[in-house]
Parts: C-alpha cells; structure tokens; sequence
C-alpha cells in the first residue's frame, strides 16, 4: 500500500512540473518576440509612416531626391507621378513613392 500511495504522489508531483514546465517552455520564445518588436518591427513602422508623411506633404517647387539618387526641383504634381526638372528644362517621371528625402530650399543651386 505505501508502494501504491509513494507512486501516486510522485505521478502528481511529476503532472504539476510538467503544467509549470509548459508554461516556462513558452517563456524564451515571447522574449524573442518582444526583442524582435523593439529592435526591428517598430522602428520600421516608424520609417514608414515618416515616408508616408513626407509623400503627402510634397508641394511643387520642393527639392527632393528619389531612391535612385536622382535630385531635382518638382515641377509637377500628380496622384501617383512626380515631374522633376533634373537639368534646366529637363523633366523626369517619377513616382511619388521613390521620393525618399525632401532637401532645404536652396540647395540645388549651391550644389551646382
């Protein structure tokens, strides 16, 4: 009998770690995820919606630059397109979204 009762409580100790194993098992795994947020997904929603503010905000006779490193003076606006005068009279097609830096009025011309 004391066989029988030695057993059942070492069956019930052995079920009450695995419950508190479980839930200590899952623990690495959600710091990962809080790490990965901080580090990587919440920056990256902060660029993008700093990117999107500046896409809205353009207006004609800003001076930009575009992702492929073209820079020049917009000359026109449209919903999705962007006409950048690059050289004196010339004009560049862009889209909006490939504007990645809005520049200080000005500097264009002390560039040149």
């Amino acid at each position: 009998m004391i066989s029988i009762a030695s057993a059942q409580e070492v069956a019930a100790t052995g079920a009450n770690a695995a419950q508190s194993g479980g839930i200590m098992g899952f623990l690495p795994l959600i710091l990962i995820l809080v790490f990965f947020w901080f580090i990587m997904i919440r920056p990256q929603m902060k660029r993008t919606k700093e990117h999107k503010q500046l896409v809205e905000s353009l207006q004609k006779g800003d001076e930009v630059v575009t992702q492929g490193g073209l820079a020049g003076r917009i000359s026109k606006l449209g919903e999705n397109y962007v006409a950048l005068e690059a050289i004196s009279g010339a004009e560049v097609l862009v889209q909006r979204a490939a504007i990645v830096l809005a520049l200080p009025k000005g500097t264009l011309k002390s560039a040149l």
